[in-house]
C-alpha cells in the first residue's frame, strides 16, 4: 500500500487557499449592516464566515506561496481584512443616513430628549433615529441587500487577487468623503420636515409679537410635535425612493473603491 506523503509546501498552500479569503470574509462581516450588528453573537459570525469561505475558497485561483509566519504573511493579513471592512464600511455608512436623518428631525421637533440605546451599535441615538434605521434595515432585506454585499465581496477577488496590492490610498480617500455625502443625504431626506416644522415656528413667532402675554412655549411645543409626527407620517410616502436613491449612491461608490464594471 502506498503512503501519503504530504509536503510542507502542500500544506501550507491548502491552508492559504482557505485561510486568506476568510480573512476578507470576515472583515465584511464585522462590519456590514444587520450581519455586522453587536446584536449578532461573534459566534455566529465566525460560523458563517467558516461556511461562506468553503463555498468561495474552490473557485479561487491558488493563492501565492507565503509562510504563515512571516512578514509578508503579516501584511496580507491586514490587506485581506481592510478590504473586507472597507466594503462593510460602505454600507454601514449607507445605513447611518437614516440614523442622522432622524436625528434632524427629532433636534427640530424637540425629541431631541427622547433617545434610546441603540442594540445594533451600543450608542444612543433619538426614537426618530431608531424608527427610520429600523424602517431601512426591514428595506434592505426584503431587496437581497445583503446578498448583494456579499456578491461585492466575491467580486473583488477578480479587481484585487489574493497577494495582490490591496486597495489603495486614493480608495481610502473615497471612503473618507462618504461623511460628507452622509450628512447631505440625511439633510435631503430630512428637509421636507425641516421646512414644514419651520413654517410653524414662524407662526408662532408672529403670535408671540401680537400677543407677548401668551405663553408661546407651553402652546407651541405640542402643535409643533403633532404638526411634524403628521408631516413626518405624510413624508414616509416618498420614503422608499430616497432609499433607492441612497442604496444605489452606495452601490456606485463600492463599484468605484473596488474598481468594478
Amino acid at each position: 500500500m502506498q503512503e501519503l506523503v504530504v509536503s510542507e509546501q502542500q500544506l501550507m498552500q491548502f491552508i492559504g487557499q482557505y485561510i486568506w479569503p476568510m480573512l476578507r470574509i470576515s472583515g465584511l462581516f464585522l462590519a456590514m449592516p444587520v450581519i455586522g450588528a453587536q446584536t449578532i453573537p461573534a459566534r455566529t459570525r465566525v460560523v458563517l464566515a467558516f461556511f461562506t469561505t468553503l463555498l468561495v475558497a474552490p473557485l479561487l485561483p491558488p493563492p501565492p506561496d507565503v509562510l504563515l509566519i512571516s512578514v509578508e504573511a503579516m501584511s496580507m493579513i491586514v490587506r485581506e481584512l481592510l478590504i473586507g471592512i472597507a466594503i462593510g464600511f460602505i454600507f454601514q455608512v449607507v445605513m447611518h443616513v437614516f440614523v442622522l436623518a432622524g436625528q434632524f428631525v427629532a433636534m427640530k421637533m424637540g425629541l431631541g430628549f427622547a433617545a434610546m440605546n441603540d442594540p445594533a451599535t451600543g450608542v444612543n441615538v433619538t426614537i426618530l433615529s431608531q424608527f427610520y434605521l429600523l424602517l431601512a434595515t426591514l428595506l434592505f432585506l426584503s431587496v437581497n441587500g445583503h446578498l448583494m454585499v456579499i456578491d461585492f465581496l466575491m467580486q473583488s477577488f477578480g479587481t484585487f487577487p489574493i497577494g495582490g496590492p490591496g486597495l489603495g490610498f486614493d480608495s481610502f480617500v473615497h471612503i473618507a468623503h462618504l461623511g460628507s455625502w452622509m450628512f447631505r443625504a440625511a439633510l435631503a431626506i430630512a428637509l421636507p420636515i425641516f421646512t414644514a416644522v419651520l413654517v410653524v415656528n414662524m407662526a408662532f413667532g408672529a403670535m408671540n409679537r401680537s400677543a407677548p402675554q401668551m405663553n408661546v412655549f407651553t402652546v407651541g411645543f405640542p402643535l409643533t410635535l403633532i404638526f411634524g409626527i403628521f408631516v413626518m407620517w405624510v413624508s414616509l410616502s416618498v420614503f422608499l425612493s430616497s432609499f433607492e436613491l441612497v442604496m444605489q449612491e452606495g452601490f456606485t461608490t463600492a463599484r468605484e473603491i473596488l474598481r468594478l464594471p
